[in-house]
């Protein structure tokens, strides 16, 4: 097997007495999409934010490219970052910048390129996800929640990442966009060669954008296999998880208001 691009080693995050992370590992090979499916509240934001450096971990080692980003800062961490490309849950774009800006954002303030050339890129990305050029002139606000995310895909591909990470990318959209969105996602990573994780609930997603899934089940990750094979995975959470049945071992809890 390839030196993983991102390797995560029993890992553990408690907030409080709250313990969230429990010994969580999960290595994803150079150009793999992986995605982590999991209940909300099971830790998938959190394991995301120990690799991208936002929380560090209490325990357990988080390497991308054979070396520990724990605990790194200044130049080092920006070395890191530099890999990554990020598409955020709600897309995540500034009001008050026009669409080619917010592509570009990363670009101008992280890199220092001149407006002018980020520009071009910005335009050249939103083409690939399927947006006019007249769109890059346009605000947020102007735009369906459809066209965000694909300028948050844009955004997210900017700047040719190493690695994407892809967090809840179908959320609030209707099935048709979702799907939209998951086929550009696909193409994109591809097109980039690119490593991508995802964190996700939604099943029709998951399985159309990854070569692997990961579930995440109190702490830790308790199955890990071939999408094509999670039909058959043989256990009763991952089974229960995404056929999406109220009777089986994850046991929700409700509250009378």
């Amino acid at each position: 097997m390839k030196k993983p691009k991102i390797s995560l080693r029993d890992v553990h995050k408690a907030f409080g007495p709250k313990q969230v992370l429990k010994g969580f590992s999960l290595d994803v090979a150079p150009g793999e999409s992986v995605v982590i499916i999991g209940g909300s509240g099971t830790g998938k934001s959190v394991s995301l934010k120990c690799i991208l450096g936002l929380m560090s971990p209490d325990r357990g080692d988080v390497e991308v490219d054979g070396r520990s980003v724990v605990g790194i800062r200044g130049t080092e961490r920006d070395n890191v970052m530099k890999k990554f490309g990020m598409l955020f849950q709600g897309a995540a774009l500034f009001d008050s910048m026009k669409v080619w800006e917010n592509v570009a954002f990363g670009l101008i303030q992280g890199q220092g390129m001149k407006p002018k050339q980020a520009r071009d890129i910005a335009m050249d990305k939103l083409s690939q996800v399927g947006l006019r050029p007249e769109v890059g002139e346009l605000l947020p606000a102007e735009l369906s929640g459809g066209m965000q995310k694909r300028v948050g895909l844009a955004r997210a591909i900017a700047s040719n990442p190493e690695i994407i990470f892809f967090d809840e990318p179908t959320t609030g959209l209707d099935p048709i966009m979702a799907d939209v969105i998951n086929d550009l996602i696909v193409k994109c990573v591809r097109e980039l060669g690119a490593t991508a994780l995802s964190i996700t609930h939604d099943m029709a997603s998951a399985r159309k954008i990854s070569d692997r899934i990961a579930m995440l089940w109190d702490g830790r990750i308790i199955w890990d296999g071939a999408t094509k094979q999670i039909d058959k995975s043989g256990n009763a959470y991952v089974d229960q998880f995404i056929h999406g049945r109220a009777e089986g071992p994850i046991q929700m809890q409700v509250r009378a208001l």
